[in-house]
């Protein structure tokens, strides 16, 4: 059984990241913009969050991020971020375990506006590094993000090849339970 989940797992993953390879470039980035950020599925507190709200959680800071895409390219760098943490706001959502063994078997699915998705084990967020650098950011250089990332994004700091799993127009996450 452990072996099949990791397969779907695996599958799952590889699909939302060749689903949305990249985020649009026509240009008109100001019809993505979001201003809120929905935490929903199996939590026991949905949560709706603007950028005041997120500021009230305890901030982390991110200095310098090289992004490389999939391929190994340099896509550029994220520079002096402000945010919070990706698991902080599953705790306070608190993710929904009937069974000692559920959220080994649940996903993170971070959605943007023009539908791009990433995703993220349990076990990624809350048992390895990859937790401590998953960052719900709203704030670069003391600014607030502009239309070109929407007001609310994220980016996985701690993932070798960072751009994939770097999330524009953030706008939902959604804890699923992949499997019995």
């Amino acid at each position: 059984m452990g072996y099949l989940l990791r397969r779907l797992f695996f599958t799952i993953a590889l699909c939302a990241s060749v689903h949305a390879a990249a985020h649009p470039t026509d240009g008109d980035t100001a019809k993505y913009v979001t201003t809120r950020l929905a935490v929903t599925g199996a939590v026991e507190h949905a949560l709706n969050l603007n950028v005041a709200d997120l500021r009230q959680l305890p901030a982390q800071k991110l200095g310098e991020l090289p992004l490389v895409r999939q391929g190994g390219a340099k896509a550029g760098q994220l520079e002096n971020l402000k945010g919070v943490r990706l698991r902080d706001l599953l705790e306070q959502a608190v993710v929904v375990s009937r069974d000692h063994n559920d959220v080994k078997k649940m996903v993170v699915i971070a959605t943007a506006s023009d539908g791009y998705k990433v995703v993220f084990s349990w076990s990624e967020l809350f048992n390895s590094p990859v937790g401590e650098g998953v960052l719900v950011y709203f704030e670069k250089d003391g600014q607030p993000l502009g239309d070109d990332e929407g007001r609310i994004a994220m980016v996985s700091s701690k993932d070798i090849r960072s751009g994939p799993r770097h999330v524009k127009w953030l706008q939902s996450i959604e804890v699923k339970k992949i499997a019995e």
